[in-house]
């Protein structure tokens, strides 16, 4: 301030303060959705940014800056996403989607309280898991039932319960891995059990186990190889012929069946894959299973079984620790409805909806938006329609594959234009293969909302 201004009294600009930016009108909207804690600390990092500059009093210039910082913190880190990427049950992608009923049942119980563990015929305490063990019985045949947070966890949880401190006997060729580095051999330390491995990677005889079992031994378990097949001269036991060796030994029989499903997929004229029914039928004491997967449900490991070893299972401190929450319960009971009537199973279980997909329905689909998708990637590449070969995923029937139809884009720089569909407002996630990027579309239900961006692309 001059000589002369302090002279005549004028009254000096006040200093610009935090609290001040943040009643500007362009931060009014930013403010409704961030809240004031964290529009300030945006603008003090905008002020330490620009300080000794003009543009700290910006106020459209801070509003701009301010929204792209705080976008990231706003948006959803989980995005909706085209899966056109072949498999169906996509690990990375979340895998089965949920049916309407199991989507309801789910924001129901989000939204009050529930009888989770309330019983309203006594006012008594209930049990978590009795909205879902009938339904589990009543489709797999089994006695009893239960479930945690996923399969992984379901076959920790019945090692600790049923073998723990002992030996467990298992195949060579059924020591697998699968995603995120989960190995039986690992599972079972964990759980306090110690493996003996008995014949080779690709023969096993019903007399290696009868060998191996001890003193020491604890149960027999056998894993579905969901992610591999072996091929050529091999020999594995049938669980119907280690049932009477397990009851002659008083040995439980435990069985892993991995993706695991509760009906026959060849009604849809896909390959065979055993289901939990076939294990109990057959005689096996304890079975595993995923409710993610070929399912259709929410994530969830299933165990059910014979009624004295699943309560053993129950009782465990692991249970605790792995159980489900009520959200999940919810839908996983709603989707377990669904196979009581198994004829609709194809227009209300979206897994098995796009499992059963005819091929030539889909290239119907293909046809139709393949002007619009070549408009959309221009003349720089070649659009075409591209008969291929995808995977139900998940480690469900690793080497059959589902005939398919692709949009199929040639040329250079591919890999850019994948990512120029990677951008777009909901992403489309394909695959690039032998020289073409590919959207296989048995997955594609919206097809709407995948051709407004294409037009919009086109535009």
């Amino acid at each position: 301030m001059s000589r002369a201004d302090r002279a005549e009294g004028a009254t000096p600009p006040r200093p610009l303060s935090i609290d001040r930016m943040a009643g500007w009108p362009l931060l009014g909207p930013l403010k409704q959705r961030a809240g004031h804690k964290l529009l300030v600390e945006t603008l003090r990092a905008w002020v330490e940014a620009k300080r000794g500059t003009p543009d700290v009093a910006d106020e459209a210039a801070c509003a701009a800056w301010c929204e792209a910082r705080l976008a990231p913190l706003l948006e959803p880190s989980q995005r909706r996403v085209f899966n056109l990427t072949g498999t169906v049950l996509h690990t990375n992608l979340g895998r089965a989607l949920l049916a309407e009923e199991a989507i309801e049942a789910a924001v129901a119980a989000m939204r009050s309280p529930t009888t989770l563990e309330y019983d309203l015929a006594d006012g008594g305490r209930g049990e978590r898991d009795d909205h879902i063990s009938p339904w589990l019985c009543r489709l797999t045949a089994a006695e009893a039932a239960t479930a945690v947070n996923n399969n992984a966890g379901a076959v920790l949880l019945v090692l600790a319960a049923l073998a723990a401190g002992k030996e467990v006997i298992v195949s060579r060729g059924e020591l697998i891995e699968i995603g995120g580095a989960f190995r039986i051999p690992d599972i079972m330390a964990r759980a306090g059990c110690r493996l003996v491995e008995v014949g080779t990677t690709n023969r096993t005889h019903l007399k290696d186990y009868e060998a191996a079992i001890g003193p020491e031994t604890g149960a027999i378990m056998k894993v579905h190889p969901s992610n591999y097949a072996v091929q050529g001269f091999t020999h594995s036991v049938s669980a119907a012929e280690l049932v009477p060796l397990a009851r002659a030994k008083g040995l439980p029989l435990i069985e892993d069946l991995g993706s695991g499903t509760l009906v026959d997929l060849e009604t849809w004229g896909l390959p065979h894959e055993p289901t939990a029914r076939e294990a109990i039928e057959a005689g096996i004491d304890v079975v595993t299973f995923s409710g993610d997967k070929l399912l259709g449900g929410p994530q969830a490991g299933l165990v059910v079984g014979k009624k004295a070893l699943i309560e053993r299972i129950a009782k465990n401190p692991l249970k605790r620790a792995l159980r489900l929450d009520k959200v999940r319960l919810a839908a996983l009971e709603a989707t377990l409805r669904l196979y009581a009537d198994p004829e609709r199973l194809v227009q209300r279980l979206p897994t098995i909806r796009s499992l059963a997909r005819p091929p030539l329905e889909i290239r119907a689909q293909a046809e139709r938006l393949l002007p619009l998708f070549a408009a959309a990637i221009g003349t720089a590449y070649q659009a075409g329609l591209q008969p291929v070969r995808g995977q139900i995923g998940s480690g469900a029937l690793p080497v059959d594959l589902l005939p398919s139809f692709a949009l199929c884009a040639r040329g250079k720089g591919l890999d850019k234009l994948a990512d120029t569909f990677r951008k777009l407002p909901v992403p489309v996630i394909g695959r690039i293969e032998e020289g073409a990027l590919l959207f296989d579309l048995r997955t594609l239900d919206d097809e709407a909302a995948f051709a407004a961006q294409l037009e919009t692309m086109a535009a």
